[in-house]
């Protein structure tokens, strides 16, 4: 059960806090390619995969 939850799409305002910045700033990095990875889902309603956003943040880190 535990996996399936860890595995579930996370909406944006989820990533948001995760990342501790605002969903508008998740917004303007989907529209410019920077941020992490996202999907689409129905009316364009913006989701992401937890190890999208961990790679995301590994490679931040790198830099």
């Amino acid at each position: 059960m535990e996996s399936q939850i860890m595995d579930r799409l996370l909406t944006a305002r989820d990533v948001a806090e995760w990342l501790a910045t605002s969903p508008a700033t998740l917004c303007r990095w989907r529209q410019s390619g920077k941020g992490p990875r996202w999907v689409a889902l129905g009316d364009s309603s913006p989701r992401y995969r937890r190890e999208d956003v961990e790679v995301w943040l590994e490679e931040q880190a790198s830099c």
